[in-house]
């Protein structure tokens, strides 16, 4: 992730998919195509620049070009006075019809270079459709994540506010498993709460959320394959899509946990 803006020729070496003129060939006739990086700069147009992008792999190699790709961007006040925590705009699409064009909400955090994406609860993802009027649907998208800006730095700081005791950190850290284990792979939830820098050893509800996601997404947990008896260390994790759902899974349960404590504590 950098700290500058992404021209398109860095755009084009991290995801070449972005860059692709036409359908996948198993696309129908009724199928209307939109070239991302035309809508990366029509973004661009609004005051959002592109800092990060990432492709998925592709197995089928007829498939290479078409995939799902993302594009991370942040709005020019954030280049120029950056916080802790910056509300990104996040870019999704493909060209084999395996994800739509979408625009979603997402944070990142500079202290640990998370990225981390706004459950739909927050910031409904809007979808730009392969029909239709592309540029309002566009602009309109931008605006929504303009105006939501207040309300989801509002929540970073009901996040940062809530304080957690052990058992309710550790039920954090059990509910999170099955985020992106299955019931056969057995981790030790504990393990999910460690740290990876002494700013993390903190009790928030904030810090503690971005503890867990690091720890899911990056992988290098150790675990039991409960049906082998084999022990596995998880990889990281590469798919956009899984990677989206974490993220936005994650958030919901932290969002469920302040309500719960702010209930508690009127």
């Amino acid at each position: 992730m950098t700290t500058q803006p992404l021209t398109n020729q860095e755009l084009g070496k991290l995801a070449p998919s972005l860059f692709t003129a036409e359908p996948c060939f198993e696309a129908s006739d009724k199928y209307h195509f939109i070239s991302t990086i035309s809508v990366v700069d029509e973004i661009r147009s609004y005051g959002w620049y592109p800092v990060s992008a990432s492709e998925s792999s592709v197995r089928d190699e007829a498939k290479e070009g078409f995939q799902q790709h993302c594009v991370r961007f942040r709005q020019l006040d954030d280049f120029l006075n950056p916080g802790q925590n910056v509300l990104e705009l996040l870019l999704f699409n493909s060209h084999d019809r395996s994800k739509k064009f979408s625009i979603s909400a997402g944070i990142y955090r500079f202290v640990c270079a998370n990225g981390l994406v706004v459950a739909d609860s927050v910031f409904e993802s809007y979808d730009i459709k392969h029909i239709g009027d592309k540029e309002n649907e566009v602009k309109n998208a931008v605006d929504n994540i303009v105006k939501a800006k207040e309300k989801i730095m509002d929540k970073i700081t009901l996040f940062e506010n809530t304080m957690l005791n052990e058992s309710e950190k550790e039920s954090f850290a059990r509910a999170s498993i099955p985020l992106r284990f299955e019931k056969h792979l057995q981790v030790n939830y504990k393990d999910l709460l460690e740290p990876n820098r002494i700013s993390d050893d903190k009790n928030d509800l904030y810090t503690v959320f971005n503890t867990i996601q690091e720890h899911l997404i990056r992988g290098n947990l150790s675990g039991i394959n409960k049906i082998t008896g084999r022990r596995f260390t998880s990889k990281e994790i590469k798919s956009i899509s899984t990677d989206a759902q974490i993220n936005k899974s994650l958030w919901q349960m932290a969002e469920n946990i302040a309500k719960i404590k702010q209930s508690q504590a009127a």
